[in-house]
Order: structure tokens, then C-alpha cells, then sequence
């Protein structure tokens, strides 16, 4: 059997439209990408609409690690014997080998954004444990930090299994505005329109995105945003190495 080679990921936007849609008895799954980058031998990002009182699928553990952002509805969700119901904007990590499971409790679809990743270097459990482990974050809890360009909501930076560091926050960029000048980093980054829509530079090439949008950086690639609607524009920003 000839076996697929992952492709290099490129840094461009993953536009949410264009995402092929599999439909299945209690949900419906977007793949939006997938391949290698800098520092995973495998990267996949995919988006699950879940139906009222379902389940993807039973509680489960994996080798690779998962990140998940919800992005309409509620999303209850178990690790290791802990539940926490989250809403818009929550997110959840699992380590390695930890056992978690998903379950839409409401009365409407619950979309999530799911992120699985394994790093090229040898996943370091006691790393992971040492920094906190698996974790859930619900949106509420994260407070808005006002400033000149708009605001920041700081969720998480620190060590995982898969990642010597992992860092995510939530920009809200006021209109018209660049969040800086074009500039580069050692992480790669994950940017994803939550509200609004805005224009990524990237090498010099503009590529426009709009909610649900997912824009991937590579290593080292020269990037900045700019807010294009009316009003400001919010996104999370993710990079890890």
C-alpha cells in the first residue's frame, strides 16, 4: 500500500467557506487543514458541528495532543473524571494519553474548532505535567485588558507535552488599524477571526479573512494584520514552537 507524505503546511488563510463538509448520523465535520510544519510531524485542524444532545464519539485517549476553541453554542466537556460546560470563545487542552469526551447537552448545535498536533521531537509528559497538565479555560473567566489599539485577552503561555512553549491570546484591533509592523518569530502562529473581518500580510502578499477564517504563519514568515471592517475586528492568536 503506497503510503500519503505530508505536505509542508503554507502560510496562508484557511478560508472557512471553502472547507469540504463530511456528514455524519449526529454531527457534521470542516477539514480545514492538515500536514507538517517547523516543529510537527503532523498538524490537523478541523471544525465539528455537533447536534443537540449528542456525542462525536465515546470518552477516548490519543498519543498526539488536542487543542479545542468553541466557536458557537456550549460544549460539555470531561477530562480525566473532570466536566466543565464551556461557551463561545472557551477552549480545552489534553495531553497526551489523558482520557476526555465531548457531549452537546443544549437545546442548539454546539461548533468546535479541534486542533491535534505531535511534535517532531519526543513528547515530554513530565514537562506537561509540570506546567498544569490538561486544562479547560472558560471565556468568561479570561478579563479584557483595554489599550491604544483596541484590547487583549490573555488565555494561556506555558509548556505542554508536544510544545516547549504555547502561548494564546485574543486581540480586538480597532478599525483601520495594523496590529504591528510586518515583522517575524522563531513559533509558528494561528490566527482566527472570531468577529469581523481583516487582511493578513504575509511575505508582502495581502490575504483577506472573515469569521471562521483560520490564517496559518509559519516559522519566520514575515506577517502583520490589518482590521478591514467597520468597527474593530477580534481574533485569537496562537504560536507555539
Amino acid at each position: 500500500m503506497q503510503q500519503t507524505i505530508a505536505q509542508s503546511l503554507e502560510s496562508k488563510t484557511y478560508v472557512w467557506a471553502e472547507a469540504p463538509v463530511t456528514k455524519k448520523a449526529n454531527s457534521e465535520q470542516r477539514a480545514i487543514l492538515e500536514g507538517t510544519t517547523t516543529d510537527f510531524r503532523h498538524l490537523e485542524v478541523h471544525a465539528t458541528t455537533l447536534l443537540p444532545h449528542q456525542a462525536p464519539h465515546p470518552a477516548h485517549k490519543h498519543d498526539d495532543e488536542e487543542l479545542i476553541i468553541i466557536k458557537e453554542g456550549k460544549l460539555t466537556v470531561t477530562i480525566e473524571g473532570k466536566t466543565k460546560t464551556l461557551g463561545v470563545g472557551s477552549v480545552a487542552l489534553m495531553m497526551p494519553g489523558d482520557e476526555h469526551g465531548f457531549e452537546n447537552k443544549e437545546d442548539t448545535p454546539a461548533t468546535y474548532y479541534v486542533m491535534r498536533y505531535e511534535s517532531k521531537e519526543p513528547k515530554d509528559l513530565d514537562r506537561g505535567r509540570k506546567a498544569g497538565g490538561s486544562f479547560m479555560i472558560d471565556w468568561n473567566d479570561v478579563p479584557f485588558q483595554p489599550h491604544d489599539k483596541g484590547g487583549i485577552r490573555r488565555m494561556f503561555d506555558r509548556a505542554t507535552a508536544m510544545t516547549k512553549r504555547f502561548e494564546m491570546h485574543v486581540t480586538t484591533l480597532n478599525q483601520g488599524l495594523w496590529s504591528h509592523p510586518p515583522h517575524t518569530h522563531r513559533a509558528a502562529e494561528f490566527l482566527l477571526m472570531v468577529d469581523k473581518s481583516s487582511q493578513e500580510s504575509i511575505n508582502g502578499k495581502l490575504y483577506p479573512a472573515t469569521v471562521g477564517d483560520l490564517i496559518f504563519l509559519e516559522s519566520n514568515v514575515p506577517h502583520a494584520l490589518q482590521n478591514t471592517s467597520q468597527g474593530s475586528c477580534t481574533y485569537f492568536a496562537f504560536q507555539f514552537e
